[in-house]
Order: structure tokens, then sequence, then C-alpha cells
């Protein structure tokens, strides 16, 4: 699964979302992901992962093997 396929996935569910996201080992299997989303406010960090996983639609450990998630509110939105 690329980096492409994995922000687009994110930004379907999340369309707010800043996405970045690396190839921990340039093996295409190994991503770390860090997404802000005003969407994430108020939600504590496991529901935020948890909506970013939900994106990812059942994916993770099959065709994506590992993420590494960072989730955050963007800074200057306070609700």
């Amino acid at each position: 699964m690329s980096a492409s396929e994995i922000e687009e996935l994110i930004r379907a569910a999340i369309p707010d979302a800043e996405i970045s996201i690396r190839d921990l080992k340039g093996d295409g299997d190994h991503y770390a992901a860090r997404v802000a989303s005003a969407s994430f406010a108020g939600l504590s960090r496991v529901r935020q992962n948890q909506a970013v996983y939900a994106a990812l639609g059942g994916r993770m450990g099959g065709e994506l093997h590992a993420l590494q998630l960072e989730t955050v509110v963007p800074s200057g939105d306070h609700q």
C-alpha cells in the first residue's frame, strides 16, 4: 500500500485532515503518519486513533503492515 493510498483513505473519511506520511523502512509496508484535524477536538487520543484506523477500513495487518500514528488537533482550534 502506498503512502498516497493511505492519505486518500484518511482524507475521504476526515476531509479537513492535514496529513503527513513517511515510509519508515523504505519497504512500502511500515509507515509513520501524522494526522491533524479539528474533528479530533474533545476526543481522547484513543478515539482520535480509532477514527484514523476506521478510515483505513480494516487494511491494518493486511495490506498495511504497520502504521506509527500521531493524531493532533491543529493549534488555533479551540472548542
